[in-house]
């Protein structure tokens, strides 16, 4: 039977998601109530700028005192869509005080203190969801903490990011340069005017933690997340790319060691061959792919952002709160168990694509083969081009740490006959 008292809810934000959660709430009303068994109202929104016009909200109900909409006391649910770090932690921590369960999508936040929020969540007894922190509408979060709970996930490997993988897709498709294909992304609103979060990877860095986190029951934050951009990647190394049979992409990945006694979270641009599923993401799609004992390779792909995906998933989550709530109790919380060290990126096995400046006479081979062999990395191919005194030298690598090829990278620096280390690219999902 429908409860008639309805579940009270708070916004937080009211931007280009809040305003789309406002509006769903509202045209998908009766649906929503049929879903949860109680209706929904929405009791407050919080903002920064109280006289904005915001179509189909009620402006008694808009406030700029987010603090005291948490403590009013009557909250269930809590939605919180302002992303950073304060003062959303602040208000976070405060709903539950005050007997509410939140709903985010504030990945940053999560991934520095989701520890703490859980246990917060978990003093006072209440709900912390938060599936559209990941990914936007694609449902993932939630495969991995309950769909995939009895299962032993290995690896995720993921494109979290549409505005590096419009641009990466641009580059790869028209042989646009970095700029050109930036520049686009930019006029399209795929980037943001200050693009550094997304091409520098701090955001994939945010979900890498979450998803190692949640993957491997154990504590993962994002200072344990080895992180590079991908503002270097060059038309040159998409040519080479190419001629590997793979396209390039800015990965999320986040694994266990093959012992099973520690786990890495990494975020990078990395060579992937056509033939694997996420060499044809295309646009600013995401796309993750994972990995597990008994269920084998999944893949989850969808629009991995904007207000309509990412307040999809933000409803996704209302509802099976709103549904705890009503049943009085709550769904699963932080799985940290496994407590499992997080190894640094210098243990990491993988294989590389590593293009060399060089001079172009004889011997010049056998110097750089050396160093390979003396610092333990074993070459898998090599591709020499020349011309009028100099030449370009391409050396792909069987799998090695990357402390090892980093060791060998500084040796080939000191070598005369090396003019100078071009790029050095992962090749990954081999």
């Amino acid at each position: 039977m429908m409860r008639t008292r309805p579940l009270k809810v708070a916004l937080l934000g009211c931007g280009v998601v809040g305003s789309e959660v406002a509006r769903i709430m509202t045209t998908h009303a009766d649906d929503l109530a049929a879903r949860i068994g109680a209706p929904v109202e929405l009791a407050g929104v919080a903002v920064r700028r109280p006289d904005k016009v915001r179509e189909g909200i009620d402006p008694a109900l808009v406030t700029t005192d987010a603090t005291a909409l948490v403590k009013r006391g009557d909250l269930d649910i809590v939605v919180e869509v302002i992303g950073g770090i304060e003062p959303a932690r602040t208000l976070i921590t405060t709903a539950f005080e005050h007997g509410a369960s939140v709903v985010s999508a504030n990945k940053a936040l999560l991934a520095q203190d989701g520890a703490a929020l859980h246990a917060a969540a978990e003093q006072n007894g209440r709900d912390l969801y938060y599936e559209a922190a990941v990914a936007g509408a694609i449902p993932l979060i939630r495969p991995l903490r309950e769909s995939l709970a009895g299962d032993k996930v290995n690896r995720v490997l993921g494109i979290v990011n549409g505005t590096t993988n419009f641009i990466l897709d641009k580059m790869d498709t028209t042989g646009a340069g970095y700029q050109e294909a930036l520049d686009e992304a930019t006029a399209l609103g795929y980037a943001e005017a200050d693009p550094t979060a997304d091409v520098e990877g701090f955001d994939a860095a945010a979900k890498a933690a979450i998803l190692a986190g949640i993957a491997f029951h154990t504590r993962v934050r994002l200072d344990d997340v080895h992180r590079e951009g991908m503002t270097e990647v060059t038309a040159a190394d998409f040519a080479s790319a190419k001629e590997m049979g793979c396209t390039i992409k800015l990965l999320a990945i986040c694994e266990r060691a093959e012992d099973g006694a520690s786990v890495t979270a990494r975020v990078h641009p990395a060579m992937i061959p056509l033939s694997h599923p996420l060499a044809s993401v295309r646009g600013a799609y995401n796309a993750v792919f994972v990995e597990s004992d008994a269920s084998g390779q999944l893949m989850f792909y969808g629009p991995g952002a904007g207000g309509a995906p990412t307040a999809s998933a933000v409803l996704g989550d209302l509802v099976a709160v709103g549904r705890n709530r009503l049943g009085g109790t709550t769904g699963p919380g932080e799985s940290a168990y496994a407590a499992l060290p997080v190894s640094s990126m210098g243990e990491v096995v993988t294989r590389y694509h590593i293009s060399l400046d060089v001079a172009d006479k004889p011997g010049v081979l056998a110097q750089v083969a050396t160093v390979f062999a003396e610092h333990g990395v074993s070459i898998d191919t090599v591709r020499q081009q020349g011309k009028d005194g100099e030449a370009s030298l391409v050396v792909v690598t069987h799998r090695a740490s990357d402390a090892a090829l980093g060791g060998t990278v500084e040796a080939l620096r000191k070598l005369d006959t090396v003019r100078g280390v071009a790029s050095i690219m992962r090749v990954e999902g081999e």
